[in-house]
């Protein structure tokens, strides 16, 4: 594997169209790829205020065998990787003078890259305390009973509502995101879809969105309830009923991440029917060279 076998772009057509079937082959793995090359596809990499985007495809004997994507100021997000196919990125990459502040991927591949990162760099590799564990949803099965209330899809109408429980929730993960009509367009949230589980006097208890369809999978992204509205179910009718609505969309595969040091939301999702697809890591760098260009 040599690191010319990685052919970099800043065309996301480009790339969506040498690298696209492989992506969706396997689009859980790749949720990530499918995700931000459809942003900057849609929305344009201006409108997340990063630099030019990169994006990487590892081709080997006529088949795309890997990718990558680079936002900046955003750090490498990979797909599964093999320790060779990390250090053959890590060498191309240090070539060209990339200098990333984080990598993201399956642990497994975020590990091996980190540790070829720092064998062709110097730069020294922290793991985030932060785990998450990616599900993929098998059988869906709804909790019994439904806590009292129904699941409202939010529309354009209520965009200050959304606004205000995105940003509880970006506070409440430790996010620093603005919130406001101005910078809405520019935040992961804005392409959601919003459903709202309120109560029977309408009082909203809990939410839950859901990305666009890509690739015939759908991400369930993000589900919030206020801590002291906890314990009473409100999480499990309201994540269900996105659930339902993405098969309902038509999605083979609906996905979500959850943070390992919540055992009470992994339970959750496990017992809605969501199955471990794998562990998902993030490393920083620190004591890197500056970036070329």
């Amino acid at each position: 594997m040599r690191p010319d076998d990685w052919h970099l772009t800043e065309d996301v057509d480009g790339f969506l169209a040498r690298a696209g079937d492989f992506l969706r082959a396997r689009p859980g793995p790749h949720v990530m790829q499918l995700t931000w090359a459809e942003r900057v596809r849609t929305r344009g990499a201006d409108a997340f205020g990063t630099r030019a985007p990169v994006f990487g495809v590892l081709e080997h004997a006529g088949e795309v065998r890997a990718t990558f994507y680079r936002l900046s100021p955003r750090g490498f997000g990979l797909s599964p990787l093999t320790p060779e196919q990390a250090d053959s990125l890590a060498a191309r990459l240090a070539a060209l003078g990339h200098s990333p502040l984080s990598v993201s991927a399956d642990h497994g591949t975020a590990t091996a890259f980190a540790e070829a990162w720092q064998r062709h760099t110097g730069a020294t590799p922290k793991l985030r305390d932060t785990r998450l564990r990616l599900y993929r949803l098998g059988t869906l099965t709804p909790p019994e009973p439904l806590p009292a209330g129904r699941g409202r899809v939010l529309g354009e109408q209520d965009l200050e509502q959304v606004m205000f429980w995105c940003g509880e929730f970006a506070k409440a993960v430790g996010e620093a995101v603005p919130m406001g009509a101005a910078s809405w367009a520019s935040t992961r949230f804005a392409d959601k879809r919003y459903t709202l589980w309120e109560t029977p006097d309408g009082t909203p208890v809990s939410i839950a969105g859901m990305n666009p369809m890509i690739g015939g999978q759908i991400q369930v992204d993000i589900v919030y309830t206020p801590a002291h509205l906890r314990g009473h179910g409100y999480a499990g009718a309201v994540t269900a009923e996105v659930s339902r609505a993405a098969l309902a969309a038509g999605a083979r595969d609906v996905i979500l991440f959850a943070d390992l040091s919540n055992p009470t939301s992994n339970a959750l999702y496990q017992r809605l029917g969501y199955r471990t697809l794998t562990d998902w890591a993030v490393y920083d760098f620190s004591c890197a060279a500056p970036e070329a260009g």
